[in-house]
């Protein structure tokens, strides 16, 4: 299926919008008619509607760290294949491992093939520069076109990160990348929760890392039942640094509930 791409910075915006219903199960089958977008309030005119199962990028970023020695990696690996594996064969997916640094293990590509070996291969190293890793695997993977996802497993332990936890939710807002991050173990950061409200993704806490495997399998089947909405932003005033415009999407059903990117940065 081809796709229509935009860009927030000429003269569309795109949403990806995942509607669940009150027992969290995705609702599909919905139609154009169905849906409302506003932006700063004011309703805007859908141009552009897909609904269904298209292809993604995704990024899948794991924590390498010596806070995630054992047990926690171990997991990792073992739900990180499951993951891949339940992807559609026109996805494309990357890895991405986070430690004292972000390294790409294996590149974007529709083979997932060097991916399972690299992951496979994954060891503990070092330390956890995560707020640093988040923007840089938000800038290696918004470099692609269409929707894209980064998901993120880590017991979300920063230390040493030159970027403050305002660096990361201020780049993922510039972005329209979807973002799914995973804490594993006592604690869930704050920041977590705030870059999946601000990204339209969705965050988890998994205190027993063996539901690691089912909350990713949870993930594939959101990312399968997203929909595509399309609108042109009424002009307005802009200042010479962009202004934030805020974005809502309504459905007109009373048992449904809506995720989708809470705006976007106007250029």
């Amino acid at each position: 299926m081809h796709l229509p791409q935009f860009s927030s910075r000429v003269t569309q915006v795109e949403v990806y919008a995942t509607v669940t219903d009150t027992n969290g199960r995705a609702i599909k089958g919905l139609s154009q008619g169905d849906f409302t977008v506003l932006e700063d309030d004011r309703q805007q005119p859908i141009t552009t509607f897909v609904g269904g199962d298209f292809p993604a990028s995704v990024a899948l970023a794991i924590d390498r760290s010596f806070s995630m020695k054992g047990t926690p990696l171990t997991t990792a690996r073992t739900a990180g294949r499951a993951f891949v594996a339940g992807l559609r064969p026109d996805d494309r997916a990357m890895l991405l491992s986070i430690s004292g640094e972000v390294e790409v293990l294996a590149p974007l590509s529709g083979d997932k093939s060097a991916l399972l070996a690299a992951l496979d291969a994954i060891d503990p190293w070092s330390t956890t520069a995560l707020h640093d890793a988040l923007i840089r695997s938000i800038d290696v993977l918004e470099e692609e076109t269409g929707r894209r996802a980064i998901v993120v497993l880590s017991d979300g332990a920063d230390r040493y990160s030159a970027a403050r936890e305002v660096d990361v939710l201020n780049r993922a807002r510039r972005s329209d990348v979807l973002m799914y991050p995973i804490a594993i173990g006592r604690v869930r950061p704050t920041l977590f929760p705030e870059l999946a409200a601000v990204t339209g993704g969705r965050s988890f806490h998994l205190p027993d890392p063996q539901r690691l495997q089912t909350t990713l399998q949870a993930i594939a089947e959101d990312l399968r039942a997203q929909y595509l909405i399309g609108y042109a932003p009424a002009e307005s005033p802009s200042s010479p640094h962009g202004d934030w415009r805020s974005i809502t999407v309504r459905v007109n059903r009373s048992d449904a509930t809506v995720r989708a990117r809470s705006g976007y940065l106007s250029k």
